[in-house]
């Protein structure tokens, strides 16, 4: 529930921001007809302010059309909200496995199985969960602990890469978009061509470049959220190495305690 309200909490954020962004008025074109005539009069040395980089990212969002770029932003949010979420818990879900390794042989040593519960139980990570159902089984043998090992493994595994699949849905999704964006504006360029009767050249070329901003729009997000999606599944796939190692040094571990008299 926790999780769930944090995300949602992100989204609105994101939103919040994406809107306060695009909601502030553009002061270039309210300025007084008279500071326009001073403006005119003045030389080319004067200096002239530039456009700040939220003033032109809002222009050329307007530009490429406010009904196919709003969908694009609004994928760009979620998938940013779903991969920072990813990335907290991927994080989070690192544990230090040579502390924690020791921390079980010297409890097993000491209290015995349920003393090595306790340890695994306390400490945060999938790898002490998997320990923890490992160790529950340790009175019915090795070859139990190890099969236990094994499915959890497979469970906690599913819940590391919990969330991938929208990622890539809006890495899909977001040029999808953008190619839907310029099609549709390319129609209306044409259309505009057919109702002047000339192939002007301002017509052709002020159709084809509010079409192909919704591209570059889209291309934007589909390589932003490329490279977090391959950033997580790279630390999914270190950390699915980690535990496969780890559960096998926990295996060696029993062993040992079984053949030096632990029950």
């Amino acid at each position: 529930m926790k999780k769930q309200f944090a995300f949602l909490a992100l989204v609105g954020f994101l939103l919040f921001g994406a809107s306060a962004l695009f909601a502030q008025e553009d002061t270039t074109k309210t300025k007084p007809a008279a500071t326009e005539a001073v403006t005119e009069v003045q030389s080319d040395e004067a200096a002239i302010p530039e456009q700040s980089f939220h003033q032109a990212l809002k222009e050329k969002f307007i530009e490429g059309g406010v009904p196919f770029m709003w969908p694009i932003l609004i994928c760009m949010i979620l998938g940013l909200a779903v991969s920072i979420e990813r990335i907290i818990t991927l994080n989070l879900a690192t544990t230090n496995t040579k502390k924690l390794l020791i921390q079980i042989e010297d409890a097993l040593s000491k209290g015995g199985v349920e003393a090595a519960k306790n340890v695994t139980r306390n400490t945060r990570g999938p790898i002490a969960s998997i320990f923890t159902q490992g160790l529950m089984r340790a009175s019915e043998g090795v070859d139990m602990v190890e099969k236990s090992v094994v499915s959890y493994g497979g469970v906690e595994m599913g819940k590391l890469e919990k969330g991938l699949i929208w990622i890539s849905l809006f890495i899909s999704l977001g040029p999808m978009l953008g190619f839907f964006g310029t099609v549709v504006g390319m129609v209306g360029a044409f259309d505009a061509i057919q109702a002047a009767g000339d192939i002007s050249p301002q017509v052709v070329a002020g159709g084809m470049k509010i079409a192909l901003i919704t591209t570059v729009g889209g291309l934007i997000v589909g390589m932003v959220l490329q490279v977090l999606y391959n950033y997580l599944v790279s630390k999914i796939d270190g950390l699915v190495n980690t535990m496969e190692d780890a559960s096998i040094s926990l295996i060696d571990i029993l062993v040992k305690y079984k053949t030096t008299g632990g029950k």
